[in-house]
């Protein structure tokens, strides 16, 4: 059986805003990815100062506790000493760590924690001074295209190509959840044959079909959000998977790509069945006594398990044959019976 050497999906388990501030809630979400069998588990570091004003718009009044999104940037921070506890743990367990930076300063402050690779979020791909502060640590880029034309694109892997970047571009459409009509698999295959390099999907439909239907067209990365329930409150709660469903996920994802990585040949397998084709087959079997001399007729005859006889496809060369000796019913045929 012939084995194609194809590359393993790298499974993101994206946290984003779903620990709502708590430090605890963080690092029990790393506890749980780690149990799923996923790569790597990513956050999100927001410093408010530093990425936003009071007057930003979107989702303002979505919380009963923060009057305006600056409230509730400010309430998502961490201090440098927790990211790099947060950091740690995920590392003690084998995880890889990424957190995507909203700000230059959040760059920075990641730059100390240490990232595994750097996430360029939808809405911070023309921020150069993000993109020029991370060329610095020479490290792969997973660039979003969730907002993204592809004139925009185009700019955004010309700079990342310039630093000399390893580069994977993720496939993603920033709506929230994404309806499967706007999820753009087309986009992989597009994407990987105009910027030749890797390609993957960052996912917010919400449904683990997505990242199943990707991996059969084969992607370099997948990143999902998770949540440890879909009833809880958060932003990012509607676009995200349960951690049972990442769980199914992963164990999806790479059986899908046992599936892609083995070609079978009908052949080599059908002489490993031998035993089963024995068992499963029928065989020429007499329907009643018979006696020595007598000339064998169709009508004398059945196909019946187990197929250890003469094979149904070969009843010609028996038909109109005279008995060798006395059979009885239901007994398998064989050629030393008739002449």
């Amino acid at each position: 059986m012939q084995q194609k050497q194809n590359k393993r999906t790298f499974i993101i388990a994206e946290i984003g805003q779903s620990h709502d501030g708590s430090l605890g809630l963080a690092h029990s979400f790393i506890d749980a990815v780690y149990k799923t069998g996923a790569d790597c588990i990513k956050f999100q570091t927001h410093l408010a100062e530093a990425e936003t004003t009071i007057h930003e718009p979107w989702r303002v009044q979505f919380s009963f506790q923060d009057k305006t999104r600056y409230d509730y940037w400010k309430r998502m921070e961490f201090s440098d000493q927790q990211w790099i506890e947060i950091k740690e743990h995920a590392h003690e367990l084998g995880l890889k760590f990424i957190s995507s930076p909203f700000s230059l300063q959040a760059v920075e402050l990641l730059k100390q924690v240490g990232v595994y690779a750097w996430k360029i979020a939808s809405g911070e791909t023309n921020n150069v001074e993000i993109m020029e502060s991370i060329a610095e640590t020479k490290k792969e880029v997973f660039l979003s295209t969730g907002m993204s034309s592809i004139d925009e694109i185009d700019l955004s892997v010309k700079k990342i190509k310039e630093y000399g970047l390893p580069l994977t571009i993720l496939q993603c459409t920033s709506i929230y959840p994404t309806p499967p009509e706007k999820i753009g698999l087309n986009m992989i295959n597009y994407l990987r044959n105009r910027y030749k390099c890797n390609v993957g999907l960052s996912d917010h439909s919400g449904k683990l079909y997505t990242g199943l239907a990707a991996a059969t067209i084969g992607i370099e990365v997948l990143e999902v959000h998770v949540t440890f329930s879909k009833e809880i409150f958060g932003p990012d709660v509607s676009s995200s998977i349960s951690i049972d469903e990442l769980k199914l996920l992963v164990e999806g994802v790479r059986f899908i790509e046992n599936i892609l990585e083995n070609e079978v040949d009908k052949d080599a397998v059908a002489e490993e069945l031998k035993p089963m084709r024995k068992i499963f087959r029928k065989s020429v079997v007499y329907l009643k006594d018979m006696k020595k001399g007598t000339i064998i007729k169709r009508q004398d005859i059945c196909f019946k398990k187990p197929g250890t006889g003469v094979k149904p496809e070969d009843l010609n060369n028996v038909l109109g044959k005279k008995l060798r000796r006395s059979v009885k019913a239901d007994s398998l045929l064989s050629l030393d019976d008739v002449n």
